[in-house]
């Protein structure tokens, strides 16, 4: 290292050192202008490669989510507990320990399929069970002041108005509705009207002067009817008073009950099938 240092600070290869730097600074630089744009050219396309290795790649933080949307574990204990098991049951069921079990359904491990398939077949279940999505619960509070007062439609002036107390509800079979009946005066013309579906309506104060079809009644603070409401049927007040009512409208039909067959028998008459209808 000092001989080193002598030598470059003599004045002789002081000067051949000047030189040799010199020359070998312009053949760097020379050599730097023409490889650099290539060098460059080279690490903007590994940069690309590697942008777009990872748009494609799923990224662990959304997997990890979708996982946690199925409540794979919530199911499992669902099941188990309406079969009335134990964890130590089902392990003996499954080959699985109790601890792993409990971990399962806390959402402390991830199942493999081989072991989910174990514990679906436990209950009969298919393993899609695991995977489908969830019908969601519904829950929706209606406040009334933020309900809206509507008035009868169709009819001038209105012989009653109506909030609706499901309107928050989307695609929902029913539709309640919380109804004030005004005293009739001479400008009122209750009309009736009809539609799809059943209706269920209740008194809590007053009194209802209702028809349906041909049959006519007066309702009074807590009686009840449940009516087909695709046959014409109208109500108004029957009092000095408003009568306050809740109105249940259904949309589906319930399912037609079965009719029982009658007993075939030996003899037909002619041009009629024994089920009583036209012959084929």
């Amino acid at each position: 290292m000092a001989n080193r240092i002598l030598l470059t600070s003599h004045p002789e290869f002081s000067s051949m050192r000047r030189v040799f730097h010199v020359r070998n600074k312009s053949a760097f630089c020379t050599s730097r202008i023409h490889t650099f744009p290539q060098e460059k050219r080279m690490t903007e396309s590994a940069l690309a490669r590697t942008d777009e290795m990872q748009k494609n790649q799923i990224d662990p933080e959304t997997a990890e989510r979708f996982i946690a949307e199925k409540r794979i574990g919530e199911r499992i204990k669902r099941l188990r507990l309406k079969k009335s098991m134990g964890l130590v049951e089902l392990g003996k069921h499954t080959g699985l320990s109790a601890s792993f079990l409990s971990q399962l359904e806390t959402g402390r491990v991830v199942p493999t399929l081989r072991n989910l398939a174990r514990i679906a077949m436990v209950f009969s279940k298919d393993l899609s069970f695991f995977f489908e999505t969830e019908p969601q619960s519904i829950f929706k509070i209606h406040r009334r002041k933020e309900r809206v007062r509507l008035p009868q439609t169709g009819v001038e002036p209105p012989t009653y108005f109506f909030e609706s107390l499901g309107y928050m509800v989307p695609d929902r079979a029913m539709d309640p509705y919380f109804a004030e009946f005004l005293p009739l005066t001479k400008e009122m013309d209750p009309k009736a009207h009809l539609h799809p579906g059943f209706e269920f309506l209740y008194i809590l104060e007053g009194e209802l002067d209702f028809q349906h079809g041909d049959q006519k009644c007066k309702l009074e603070q807590g009686d009840a009817v449940y009516f087909d409401a695709s046959t014409a049927h109208s109500y108004h007040c029957a009092g000095k008073r408003p009568a306050l009512a809740i109105i249940v409208t259904m949309h589906q039909a319930p399912a037609p009950q079965s009719v029982p067959l009658r007993p075939l028998t030996s003899t037909v008459v002619a041009g009629r099938n024994p089920g009583g209808g036209p012959a084929a």
